[in-house]
């Protein structure tokens, strides 16, 4: 059971968009993948196509409910989302404290899924230091920080590498990479800041996703980049990070035991 945390420094980058296609294209390639929100916006729900009416989700119960896995719903082949939900600022709070002070509690309400075989957990993150992703990093195999080609980007690069995101190391797994979105040639300073990038994380700068229009069309319409244009420049971009992504978690696809279904709900 790989997890893999997104997150970011900062807003406005894209994160949930990454978060969501990136999940599609491990779940294309054959894993069970589930996305998980943890992010009180409750936007990641929205690219799996889940109606704006709906505002199921698993905090709202997590206090009384030992098994979040009961909140999932079903997103399509291998693939289901664990949204956020409606919640009363009373529960927000409440959930944020207990993840910071309950050092079991997020063991407790993840345990079912944490434990299905094969399955591939990506989880979306609010920008910037949260209860939420300190909980979770103690968990996870890896971690993706996403940020733009811009120099407001740039200058975040030195807040992550010296731990002041979370207070200490991300991950110390599989440890933690980049993913550097919206970069545009077209735009000089955007080409520049890629170059840089580039040459200043080397190997850990997992990927580059090229500036692409059809991506806001595919949030704009609920579907992946892959259903909304699958010859896209950033279609490519997000599949061969996946790819890097299972390399580096060792993601076998087709291991050709038959596991017990999800439970869940559709919509």
């Amino acid at each position: 059971m790989p997890l893999v945390c997104v997150c970011s420094p900062k807003g406005g980058v894209g994160k949930t968009t990454v978060t969501a296609n990136l999940a599609y294209a491990l779940a294309r390639a054959g894993s069970k993948v589930l996305a998980i929100d943890f992010d009180v916006q409750n936007a990641l729900r929205l690219h799996f196509g889940v109606p704006l009416s709906d505002g199921r989700g698993y905090v709202a119960k997590a206090i009384e409910s030992a098994d979040w896995s009961q909140s999932v719903l079903t997103a399509g082949s291998n693939m289901f989302v664990l949204p956020y939900g409606d919640v009363s600022e009373e529960q927000r709070l409440e959930f944020e404290q207990r993840l910071s002070t309950d050092s079991h509690f997020l063991m407790r309400g993840l345990s079912t899924l944490l434990n299905y075989p094969g399955l591939v957990i990506i989880a979306d993150f609010p920008p910037g230091p949260n209860p939420a992703l300190k909980a979770v990093s103690r968990l996870a195999d890896l971690h993706l920080v996403t940020m733009l080609a811009d120099t407001a980007s740039l200058s975040l690069l030195p807040h992550i590498e010296n731990h002041r995101l979370i207070g200490e190391p991300l991950n110390n797994k599989a440890g933690y990479y980049f993913i550097l979105n919206q970069s545009d040639n077209r735009r000089h300073i955007s080409r520049d800041v890629t170059a840089f990038m580039q040459q200043r994380l080397g190997d850990r700068l997992l990927g580059v996703i090229n500036r692409d229009e059809s991506v806001a069309e595919a949030n704009a319409s609920q579907q992946s980049i892959f259903d909304f244009s699958p010859a896209s420049a950033a279609a490519f971009d997000i599949e061969l990070i996946s790819k890097r992504v299972a390399g580096i978690l060792d993601i076998k696809i087709g291991d050709g035991a038959v596991h017990t279904g999800l439970r869940t709900s559709n919509f």
